[in-house]
C-alpha cells in the first residue's frame, strides 16, 4: 500500500513538473562560446548564473555560511576523520600520501571531473578517491553514497570551498563534455522532459512550494532537507530521472559522469559551496 502511494506522489509531482513548465512557457538565454568557437545557445550568459543558495530563504543561507549549524559539517568530520585513518595491508592512509589536504587539496575538487591520465576515464572525487584507495592502498573501495565516501568527499571539496569551478572540457575531455551536453538538452522519460526545460528556461519559477533552480553543482555532496542526510549529485540526478519517469542509471555511470561535466563546465567560474544545503 505504501508502496503504491509512493508511486502515486511521484507521478503527481512529475505531472505537476509538466503542467508548470508548459504553462509557464520558455526563457530565452544567450549563446555561448567553447574555445573551438563552438556556439553552446541553451547555457546561460555568466551575469545570469545563481548559485542554488540564492533560492534559500534567509535562515537557510545563515545555517549554510554557520559550520557550526551547517548539519554538512558532520561529514566534513568524518572525512577528516579518514583522511589520516590507515587502510589496506600496508596501513597508508590519504594523508602518507598529500600530506595536509588543507595545502594539498585546495583547488583540487574545483577542477573535476577529470579524465584520468593512465586509463582515459572520466573520474569524479568519488571515483578517483575509490581509485586510490584500490591501487594505492590495496583496500576496499567505499560503497557509493556511503557515508565514508560522502564524507571523504566533502572534507576534500570543503578544502576548495570559495574557489571557482574550473573543469577541462577540450582534449580527452571533450568526447564526455559533448554527451554531457546532449544528455542535458534531450528529452527523456514518460514525461518527454529535459533538464534544460527547468533548469535553463523555468528557473526562478515556483514548483510545488519550492523555487526552481539553475542546476548549478556547486555544494555538493550537499545536506537535503528531503533526504536529512548528505547526499552526492548522482543521487540528486538520479531523483531527477525519476521524476520524469526515465530509466534511473547506475551511481558512477558514464553518463551521470559526462552530464556531471557538463554542469561543471555550465558553472564554471562561481564558487565551490560545500557543503551546501538545499530543500
Amino acid at each position: 500500500m505504501f508502496a503504491c502511494l509512493s508511486g502515486l506522489r511521484i507521478i503527481a509531482v512529475a505531472l505537476v513538473t509538466m503542467i508548470v513548465l508548459l504553462a509557464n512557457g520558455a526563457r530565452a538565454t544567450d549563446p555561448e562560446t567553447l574555445g573551438n568557437g563552438e556556439i553552446i545557445p541553451e547555457s546561460l550568459r555568466p551575469e545570469d548564473r545563481r548559485s542554488g543558495t540564492t533560492f534559500l530563504s534567509e535562515a537557510l543561507r545563515a545555517q549554510q555560511a554557520d559550520e557550526g549549524a551547517n548539519p554538512g559539517m558532520l561529514w566534513v568530520a568524518t572525512g577528516e576523520s579518514l583522511w589520516s585513518t590507515p587502510a589496506g595491508p600496508e596501513g597508508k592512509s590519504c594523508a602518507s600520501c598529500h600530506g595536509d589536504a588543507e595545502t594539498s587539496m585546495k583547488g583540487v575538487a574545483a577542477r573535476y571531473p577529470m579524465v584520468d591520465k593512465a586509463t582515459g576515464e572520466l573520474l569524479n572525487v568519488e571515483l578517483r578517491i575509490n581509485q586510490c584507495r584500490r591501487e594505492r592502498q590495496g583496500a576496499e573501495p567505499f560503497a557509493y553514497e556511503s557515508n565514508e565516501l560522502l564524507g571523504l568527499t566533502a572534507f576534500i571539496a570543503y578544502q576548495s570551498r570559495g574557489m571557482p569551478i574550473s573543469v577541462s572540457v577540450d582534449g580527452p575531455a571533450a568526447s564526455h563534455f559533448e554527451a554531457g551536453r546532449k544528455l542535458f538538452t534531450m528529452r527523456q522519460g514518460q514525461l518527454n522532459l529535459a533538464c534544460t526545460q527547468c533548469h535553463d528556461e523555468n528557473w526562478g519559477r515556483k514548483l510545488r512550494g519550492d523555487t526552481i533552480s539553475q542546476g548549478h553543482p556547486t555544494g555538493f555532496p550537499i545536506y537535503r532537507l528531503e533526504w536529512q542526510s548528505l547526499g552526492s549529485l548522482h543521487r540528486r540526478l538520479r531523483a531527477c530521472s525519476l521524476g520524469v519517469r526515465a530509466e534511473v542509471l547506475d551511481y558512477g555511470s558514464p553518463e551521470y559522469l559526462a552530464l556531471e561535466l557538463y554542469l561543471a563546465w555550465r558553472a564554471r567560474g562561481m564558487p565551490m559551496e560545500t557543503p551546501a544545503i538545499r530543500r
